[in-house]
């Protein structure tokens, strides 16, 4: 479970109301965020969404303030919270950071030895990834997309450091940063296809990399593994068809290059 669904559930249970509501109202206002439910820059006003989600206020507030923190949500100078917009240099650098974050992870999870049941399940996932970036098929595709997101996991996991943890959480929290957000909309592309041969190669790399202590290499490696997501990014944003698949997508500004 996430960092900040833990502190929601806590802060929840510590002001009385039960920790199924806290759960749910950051739940399933983060899912009406990334559906479009609710334009950029649109109020969040309490009383309605206490009766569109049903649970009080308390709750509600808990998860207004986790998803502000998340990044979905902007504070408002008379108080409440608005939703955000988010510009393509915005993703960029969400995107860039990650690849930092994840660059740390790998050179950590090679200076300090990773496990060797995590190296050998990382190995058995890049196995299984082989195949699948050849066969351009829908169902390919998603057993991609899950081991991928467990490849990921398990390398944060090797890198044994509970304050990378809560670095890389708050910056996957956000739309399109994660590592499977983007690759949701390359289904439909030929040319992001091509993107995930060159993406598996990197996970062949980062494992020999980290089995070998190699850390410079593995970092390197790790945030190269980011700037091909940026290259996916960029054809996801310039195909409109494909863009509506993504969640969050209503949130990007298309129009709007640089941060204000």
């Amino acid at each position: 479970m996430a960092a900040s669904d833990k502190t929601t559930k806590a802060a929840g249970a510590a002001d009385g109301e039960p920790t199924s509501q806290t759960t749910r109202a950051l739940l399933s206002l983060r899912d009406l965020l990334l559906s479009g439910e609710f334009p950029p820059g649109t109020r969040m006003s309490e009383l309605p969404l206490v009766e569109r989600l049903g649970v009080s206020r308390t709750p509600l507030r808990l998860a207004l303030a986790t998803l502000q923190h998340e990044g979905l949500l902007e504070s408002l100078d008379g108080g409440g919270y608005a939703v955000r917009q988010f510009t393509r240099d915005e993703i960029h650098d969400a995107i860039e950071l990650r690849g930092v974050l994840e660059g740390t992870a790998a050179r950590f999870a090679a200076e300090r030895g990773a496990p060797k049941d995590q190296l050998a399940r990382m190995r058995q996932l890049s196995l299984e990834m082989d195949p699948l970036v050849h066969r351009p098929d829908v169902d390919s595709f998603w057993q991609y997309v899950e081991c991928n997101r467990e490849f990921h996991e398990l390398l944060l996991e090797a890198a044994n450091s509970p304050v990378l943890d809560r670095a890389l959480e708050r910056i996957l929290a956000l739309p399109f940063a994660s590592p499977s957000a983007l690759v949701q909309g390359q289904a439909d592309l030929p040319e992001s296809w091509e993107i995930l041969v060159i993406a598996q190669d990197h996970h062949r790399g980062l494992i020999e990399a980290i089995s070998n202590r190699q850390a410079a290499r593995a970092e390197s490696l790790a945030r190269e593994h980011a700037r091909v997501a940026m290259r996916n990014l960029e054809l996801v944003l310039d195909n409109r068809h494909v863009l509506e698949q993504i969640p969050g997508a209503s949130l990007i500004n298309l129009a709007e290059h640089s941060k204000d």
